[in-house]
């Protein structure tokens, strides 16, 4: 097949690589193509940018992964509406099949309940409201040429040079809360992309989060221990009331029944390497 990764990051990259293990012919836009891994063919554009995007190729499959640069209205719009658009408006022909890369942010449940693709979506946040507003355009896009698309809801992405909790928690910074948090490796999110479209019929949306929902202390407990074998690591204190960062138990009952097997079902398994990434560092 031939497939176009819009916004070809962190997350598309790790994909593209694995789509061109199966021999597919894979394209990347990236603003800077450089950055690409040398078997993605690179397309220097701006997904913001119409003006950027005049020489897409003709393909099977999208998978529009942008991120928003900043945490800023404009900076999602822009990410997450804009781009979708603009790419869409400026393929040679619609494609047969269109993955969105979405997030857990348009679950608005805060009470620490359980969550899966059936539940209510109202988000709290922006970010969410404008993903949300996102998934639909390309829902609306599919219906209205007949093609197959879903949405797949990420949360707390880590893996490969995300250290920035590890550092948290090396520092004395991070604090003990017992908010539940759900996450998902860097690797996953390309693996379970990678395998949606092996698959004879796609649901509208799959939640991708790991095995293990946990409060984040046990997720920070866990990483202390890890750099306690190498460093001395400040005492933790207990986050205050106001702490923040999500409190819903995510569910990926529905990806999991269509087959994907995780490489990371939890982060006892993928956070040890970032410690070591981490600790190398410095």
């Amino acid at each position: 097949m031939r497939i176009l990764i819009a916004g070809c990051g962190d997350v598309g990259s790790a994909l593209g690589v694995l789509l061109r293990k199966e021999d597919h012919e894979v394209f990347g836009i990236r603003r800077n193509v450089s950055r690409l891994p040398r078997d993605i063919s690179g397309i220097a554009a701006d997904l913001s940018d119409p003006s950027t995007l005049r020489a897409l190729p003709e393909v099977e499959v999208l998978v529009y992964a942008a991120a928003a640069d900043e945490r800023t209205e404009v900076a999602y719009r822009r990410a997450y509406i804009d781009g979708l658009e603009n790419v869409l408006g400026a393929l040679p022909r619609p494609p047969q099949r269109a993955l969105f890369t979405s997030s857990t942010a348009v679950y608005g449940q805060d009470d620490g309940s359980a969550v899966d693709e059936e539940s209510e979506t109202s988000p709290k946040s922006f970010s969410g409201a404008l993903v949300l507003e996102g998934e639909r355009a390309l829902h609306a896009f599919g219906a209205e040429h007949s093609i197959e698309t879903s949405a797949v809801r990420l949360s707390g992405i880590y893996g490969p040079g995300r250290t920035r909790l590890v550092r948290r928690v090396a520092s004395g910074e991070a604090t003990l809360s017992d908010r539940v948090t759900n996450r998902i490796h860097r690797d996953d999110c390309a693996g379970a992309l990678a395998h949606l479209l092996t698959l004879p019929a796609l649901a509208s949306c799959y939640i991708g989060v790991d095995d293990l929902r946990a409060p984040m202390h046990e997720v920070v407990e866990f990483i202390a221990a890890q750099l306690r074998e190498s460093v001395d690591v400040p005492a933790l204190v207990p986050a205050g009331p106001s702490s923040r960062g999500g409190n819903k138990r995510c569910q990926n009952t529905r990806l999991k029944a269509s087959g994907y097997v995780f490489t990371h079902p939890s982060y006892k398994s993928g956070y040890p390497a970032i410690v070591r990434e981490y600790l190398d560092a410095q």
